[in-house]
């Protein structure tokens, strides 16, 4: 496992964008930064769940987040700058965006994999990150430090058979976070890299595995220490980089 203590309020008075924060590891994600201090802005399709979220994190103490509903699946390069408006608006800078909506597909052979399935999880995995982070760019350059954290896989560096659409768009996902953490170095103050959570007890990851044990995986709160390391400044001068979170 990733060894990291945040300090207490370590991700005071900043601003965060986490995607699919309706469940899974990006709600335990958005959970973390608001309990050390961030203003989370939690994104995803299903309000019903951002509001639980939301609830639980002002239970908690936690500065009051915002809720952004947004379907990935169907969302235009024109809803991205709306949502950079509404921030800029609201909040006039955005300190972190953690890329964590994905969808997994179906599993089989690419001789027999559905083309609209391939690019519904292209679209949702691959360019909505590409149109959310060009539309937001602006917002993070305007932090003192910004980190941008993209979701990879085990079998996004390493291709495994019958993981078709989902292992490509990590593939895809990786090489989207080294052009932006190439292109931003030297230039701003914004950082990027990529997270591989490892099997970790999620809805997608029982989707993969239907006969697995879910009890014999880590939790989505057990690999949090990887998401708050990159989030904060004890990460600073890290671009570029790779993380298994386990």
């Amino acid at each position: 496992m990733f060894e990291y203590q945040a300090p207490a309020n370590f991700l005071q008075d900043r601003v965060v964008l986490v995607t699919g924060a309706g469940d899974g590891i990006g709600k335990a994600a958005a959970k973390a930064y608001a309990r050390h201090g961030a203003t989370v802005i939690l994104l995803g399709r299903t309000t019903s769940k951002l509001e639980k979220v939301y609830d639980e994190i002002e239970s908690e103490g936690g500065s009051q987040p915002a809720i952004i509903p947004l379907n990935l699946e169907t969302a235009t390069a024109h809803d991205y700058e709306e949502v950079a408006t509404m921030i800029d608006r609201e909040f006039g800078k955005l300190d972190g965006l953690l890329h964590n909506a994905s969808l997994l597909g179906r599993m089989g052979p690419l001789f027999q994999y559905d083309p609209d399935t391939w690019q519904q999880v292209m679209q949702v995995n691959v360019h909505a990150e590409f149109l959310m982070t060009r539309a937001l760019l602006p917002l993070l350059r305007a932090a003192p430090s910004a980190s941008v954290i993209f979701t990879s896989s085990g079998v996004g560096n390493k291709g495994r058979a019958h993981w078709g659409a989902y292992s490509v768009s990590k593939f895809a996902t990786e090489g989207l976070m080294q052009v932006l953490a190439d292109e931003e170095d030297g230039l701003s103050n914004v950082r990027s890299n990529a997270i591989n959570p490892g099997g970790t007890r999620t809805n997608m990851r029982a989707l993969a595995y239907p006969g697995e044990d879910p009890d014999t995986l880590k939790t989505p709160e057990d690999i949090i220490p990887v998401y708050l390391y990159l989030m904060g400044d004890d990460s600073r001068e890290v671009n570029g980089q790779r993380f298994n979170a386990q």
